[in-house]
């Protein structure tokens, strides 16, 4: 795997928290999880594990920070300003999009993929995740409801977390920005297909 690498010279050192955690999230952002092993960690930030076991306590402890430095970095489920319904839809895809395929990241969403499966020993890890994709669907369909009632924005934000789901996968198999702005436009006529663009608000 093309992991990144930082090359640690004579012997033990101190290193910088920040930097640390960057290069942590890079990698699990890239390779997920269960892709990156103690070793990757410790030889990419260039230091030994007992320093690495010491600033944050074990690999999951380490995963969880980078975890809120990628959440801090990125919003996903973010829509922009809009006036309606397909407008505030387009606004969401789009910027999905543009996150997924950022050349100043990595491909797909950390949140989305990074650890769809693990082992016994990090089931609550992944229970953490789950809750973060509830929350950014449950996000979504709060601003929904500016123009649709409950029952129908909770129901198209089951949707609107497959496509993007959807899209940080295709992103990180490859699909070119091009092939993701088709699924968005294809989602967005679903969506209006449905009828509710003409929706008001339940509120």
């Amino acid at each position: 795997m093309d992991k990144l690498t930082k090359t640690r010279r004579g012997g033990p050192r101190s290193f910088d928290r920040d930097e640390a955690l960057d290069i942590a999230m890079r990698l699990f952002w890239r390779h997920g999880f269960e892709g990156v092993s103690l070793n990757d960690l410790t030889s990419a930030i260039g230091i030994a594990p007992p320093s690495l076991y010491a600033a944050f306590g074990s690999k999951a402890g380490l995963y969880r920070e980078a975890l809120e430095r990628y959440s801090a970095w990125r919003e996903p489920g973010d829509f922009g300003p809009a006036m309606d319904l397909l407008t505030a839809v387009r606004q969401l895809l789009d910027r999905a999009i543009n996150s997924v395929t950022d050349p100043e990241g990595e491909r797909g969403c950390m949140i989305s993929s990074g650890m769809l499966e693990c082992g016994e020993d990090h089931l609550a890890l992944a229970r953490d995740l789950t809750d973060r994709r509830q929350a950014m669907r449950e996000s979504i369909a709060l601003k929904l409801q500016t123009w649709l009632d409950p029952d129908q924005a909770a129901s198209l934000s089951r949707y609107l977390m497959t496509v993007l789901l959807g899209l940080s996968v295709q992103a990180r198999d490859g699909a070119s920005r091009e092939d993701l702005q088709e699924i968005a436009r294809q989602a967005v006529t679903a969506v209006e297909a449905r009828g509710l663009a003409g929706a008001s608000s339940g509120g």
